[in-house]
């Protein structure tokens, strides 16, 4: 027997690869396997037949995540994702508040230090990280723009000492050259066009895929359109667009933090290494829609 791919088939049936790949997730295709994450199809398989059927709307990760939201529901997902995207996000950028610290935040709106020294522009901008999260639930199906682009940055960094230097642009774009890892980006004259390039080339893509979302993430990092803030506006409009094309999101933690940097240094010559390191904080955070039985395709 012989197998195709799911792009081959996607080919052959004119239509996306996502939609074959959601074919053999409801095991709408006799004879399919999967091994490891690829699915072979055989070649002589039938193509599904859409019928049209009135059915309740599917209880979606984004829907469970508005409706917690909404519900001010303590416990579940959006809980869940508030508190470890928001750790996780801030402890790669130098916070040193603790999980704990960022779950008492969450949960009481208070603080507990004991005898530690705690910064407040760790507080405040894991305050407005919440917010953050909460406008990307919000807004996940509008289409990205720059404007929702420097609004998460205007709530991120609202209120912190940054805000009060007059050089540091707070919602706007950098005034000031500035590099990321020993690598030199975009230099402020340039990063509005960059920026708008950038926009254009993704939304030129009509469906997106999990890889396509991460390139822009590269692309972002590379422009480093912000003078701080640029890592954790990043990875929000990472978890946004995978709520928004229904791919299960992600969360970098620490121990994927080197691995998650190399990725994104090595992307043009080896796709490879961040592809596999997001798509085990995928499988993570796929664990925690099993254990709240949320269901997921992709």
């Amino acid at each position: 027997m012989r197998y195709f791919s799911v792009k081959e088939m996607a080919d052959k049936w004119n239509v996306s690869d996502n939609t074959v790949r959601n074919y053999c997730a409801r095991k709408q295709i006799a004879g399919a396997i999967k091994e490891g994450r690829i699915w072979k199809i055989p070649e002589n398989a039938q193509k599904p037949i859409f019928l049209r059927t009135k059915k309740e709307n599917p209880r979606t990760l984004l829907s469970v995540l508005k409706e917690e939201k909404k519900r001010g529901y303590s416990g579940g997902i959006y809980h869940k994702t508030q508190i470890d995207l928001t750790y996780n996000s801030n402890h790669i950028e130098g916070s040193q508040l603790t999980h704990d610290q960022t779950r008492y935040i969450f949960e009481t709106n208070t603080i507990l230090a004991g005898n530690e020294l705690v910064h407040v522009d760790d507080i405040i901008e894991t305050v407005n990280h919440f917010r953050c999260v909460d406008l990307i639930i919000d807004h996940a199906n509008d289409p990205l723009s720059e404007s929702f682009i420097k609004k998460l940055h205007r709530i991120l960094k609202a209120g912190t000492s940054d805000s009060k230097k007059d050089w540091f642009a707070v919602g706007k774009y950098k005034k000031v050259p500035n590099e990321v890892g020993g690598i030199e980006t975009a230099l402020p004259e340039e990063v509005s066009e960059k920026m708008k390039e950038l926009l254009n080339r993704y939304h030129s893509v009509k469906e997106k895929t999990f890889e396509d979302i991460l390139d822009f993430h590269v692309r972002f990092e590379r422009i480093h359109p912000f003078q701080d803030g640029n890592g954790r506006v990043g990875r929000l409009i990472l978890f946004k667009e995978c709520l928004k094309y229904d791919i299960v999101p992600f969360i970098i933690d620490d121990p994927l933090k080197l691995f998650y940097y190399r990725g994104l240094k090595e992307w043009d010559f080896q796709k490879g290494y961040l592809i596999d390191t997001c798509l085990t904080a995928q499988d993570r955070y796929k664990t925690y829609l099993d254990y709240f039985r949320i269901s997921y395709t992709k």
